[in-house]
């Protein structure tokens, strides 16, 4: 076996010499290697070096960006909801995560196109037209953010991230930091997300306990109520139309 082996190995390399024996020369002649060079350049412009460091911030949001579309929009609350319906029907894996979370940015750009229309328009053309700095930019981004984390934030949450940060009491929006803010409104979206998948569980926990008093009156102790009730649970969303009622009310939940 192992002289096999060594065999067809001496074979393939005679081969793959002979393959190359074949190609003329002119042909490695036409090919151009990029030139890469490694060092530190001295810049006698400001403007060059700015342009780099705006690059390296630029790159640095965007690794952010996952996280500010998870804590500053409504996706928190969509995924929560759905991964709930998912739980309440017991169907496991369907549908799957990816179309969950699908599913889930899509509403979510839904909801937040007004905030993100504002922002393009009041922020991001004007900076990329050079006709505002950087810092009012950045300014006028987050006004549309803070006004719809504001709408969705419960009073007594804020209240609790502004004595925790021990800073004097607000008299208005716009002297709450942003820092204050955002905990305060991914805890309220917990709080009403969880609200609504115990609505959600409600109903289909009553098939649940029917399929179970019917397996234990007929004496089938051994039968898993899960596989009688799943049918049914699903049979049950399938006729009130769950998934449109279901969408309609996440999305009307934001006002």
């Amino acid at each position: 076996m192992k002289k096999l082996l060594a065999e067809s190995k001496l074979s393939i390399f005679l081969c793959a010499v002979f393959a190359l024996a074949l190609i003329p020369a002119d042909a490695f002649a036409q090919v151009t290697l990029p030139n890469i060079n490694l060092g530190l350049k001295s810049y006698e412009n400001p403007n060059e070096i700015v342009n780099t460091i705006k690059i390296l911030i630029g790159l640095t949001v965007l690794t952010l960006a996952p996280a500010i579309l998870i804590l500053m929009t409504s996706f928190t609350r969509i995924i929560i909801v759905l991964s709930f319906v998912r739980q309440a029907l017991g169907t496991q894996q369907m549908p799957p995560n990816q179309m969950l979370v699908g599913l889930a940015l899509f509403l979510t750009l839904f909801i937040m196109s007004p905030f993100l229309n504002t922002i393009n328009n009041e922020a991001v053309q004007p900076f990329l037209n050079n006709q505002i700095g950087q810092e009012e930019a950045l300014t006028k981004a987050m006004a549309p953010l803070r006004k719809f984390m504001f709408n969705q934030t419960r009073e007594s949450d804020l209240a609790l991230f502004i004595k925790m940060s021990k800073s004097d009491k607000p008299k208005t929006r716009s002297d709450v930091a942003s820092s204050v803010l955002i905990p305060a409104f991914v805890l309220s979206e917990l709080k009403t997300a969880f609200q609504i998948g115990f609505i959600i569980y409600l109903p289909f926990l009553v098939i649940d306990m029917v399929a179970a008093s019917v397996l234990m009156a007929m004496g089938m102790m051994m039968l898993p109520p899960v596989i009688i009730s799943l049918p049914f649970k699903i049979m049950l969303f399938v006729f009130v139309d769950g998934w449109t009622l279901l969408v309609g009310s996440l999305v009307q939940s934001f006002g």
